[in-house]
């Protein structure tokens, strides 16, 4: 691990290890939970932009990046504390326009509407509302 961390570095490493310990680290698509101790303190040096192998611009994009996603409590952590889990969004609660581009285009499909696989998402969304 590095020699000098920051008191920031520190508890995102903590975080991670926590969660390896109690079985709730995955990998970085979320699919798999990590087994291998040395990958959780890979995986914990990189998130705590603490890692020897990336440059320090990097290392800080890594420890921003990661403290933003702590703020917004969307740690694996938090998910099985229940604090709030990955798959809400911030857009959660605004009624029925909150479907994605494949939910849109799935739609788009059913009704045969022309061109939908070149459309963005918000053409899609005005092709299926009007």
């Amino acid at each position: 691990m590095a020699t000098h961390q920051s008191p920031a570095q520190k508890k995102t490493v903590e975080r991670v290890m926590h969660e390896y310990k109690h079985g709730e680290l995955k990998t970085a698509r979320g699919s798999r939970k990590v087994k291998n101790p040395k990958q959780a303190i890979a995986i914990a040096l990189h998130e705590a932009g603490a890692s020897r192998t990336e440059s320090p611009k990097k290392n800080a994009q890594n420890l921003r990046r990661t403290k933003a996603k702590e703020r917004r409590g969307e740690t694996y952590r938090d998910e099985a504390e229940g604090r709030r889990s990955r798959a809400a969004s911030p857009r959660a609660g605004k009624g029925a326009g909150d479907k994605t581009k494949s939910e849109l285009y799935a739609e788009a499909k059913r009704r045969d509407i022309a061109g939908r696989s070149k459309m963005s998402k918000q053409q899609l969304e005005h092709a299926l509302h009007h």
